[in-house]
């Protein structure tokens, strides 16, 4: 049985639960350095939105206000794939395809050796074919008439993971809680794994115990590492790629809350005899 933790937010739990969607959660209630937490209710990562139902899609656009869906998957996948039910909403929907430079259709379901060294290699693939589409999204995400946005892929672990992990390196959540928020997945993958391998472009997916189907926070742990080595980090990623100092300053303040002022009971002054 999965069991159903959220290690690395605040009190309030950060799952989405939905009928027809398996992994959906707020980036909301993570630690920011320097004090405050990334804001609830306006982005949101998950796994394809397809099968969702009428219910859901009404949860979505009530309970949680939602105007744009990111659609990271490839253009052929998306047309195969589909939207379901959202195709027939208002949302806005924006295809921002997340591939390798050198896009393959196994991008969906690469294929992958025991090694999880290549999960994060493939990962950095990701990153560096993907610069238009990521920045792209950073965008929509800064805009707060987007809001509240939903960014997915397939199974909203690994092209998902990397905006995710983009965005939350940009205003200062730490490593170890972008790790621990990854691995939250894990608590869904039976069931991930046994959806997605219905549909066509998801039919060779390997099985659960596979290193690829891993969520495994030292995976997204050396994957940060190298994105600040190599670069500087996401907000220096993403200005290198074209978003303005303006658009990273409004990223920040649309996605981080500050750190609220606990007063305790105020005490009378000492009175001289």
């Amino acid at each position: 049985m999965e069991a159903e933790q959220d290690d690395v937010t605040d009190e309030l739990p950060r799952w989405v639960q939905l009928a027809e969607v398996d992994n959906i959660r707020d980036l909301g209630g993570l630690p920011v350095r320097g004090g405050g937490t990334t804001r609830r209710g306006v982005v949101f990562r998950a796994s394809t939105l397809q099968e969702a139902t009428a219910q859901d899609v009404e949860v979505l656009l009530g309970r949680y206000g939602l105007r744009t869906v990111l659609d990271l998957r490839a253009p052929d996948e998306a047309a195969c794939e589909g939207h379901g039910l959202l195709a027939d909403t208002a949302v806005r929907r924006m295809n921002l395809p997340v591939s390798r430079v050198q896009a393959l259709v196994t991008d969906a379901v690469p294929a992958m050796t025991e090694d999880d060294g290549d999960t994060t290699g493939f990962y950095l693939g990701l990153l560096d074919g993907s610069g238009d589409s990521l920045v792209a999204a950073a965008r929509v995400v800064a805009d707060t008439d987007h809001h509240a946005v939903v960014f997915h892929c397939a199974a909203g672990k690994d092209r998902t993971g990397v905006l995710a992990a983009l965005l939350l390196d940009a205003v200062g959540v730490s490593a170890t809680a972008i790790a621990a928020d990854y691995a939250l997945t894990a608590q869904r993958v039976v069931r991930l794994r046994a959806r997605l391998t219905r549909f066509p472009s998801y039919r060779d997916l390997p099985a659960v115990e596979h290193a690829y189907m891993a969520s495994e926070p030292g995976v997204m742990r050396r994957f940060l590492s190298t994105l600040h080595t190599a670069h500087g980090g996401a907000g220096r990623w993403l200005r290198d790629r074209g978003l303005t100092a303006a658009e990273l300053a409004r990223l920040k303040e649309v996605l981080v809350a500050p750190a609220q002022t606990r007063l305790g009971p105020t005490r009378p002054e000492p009175t001289c005899s």
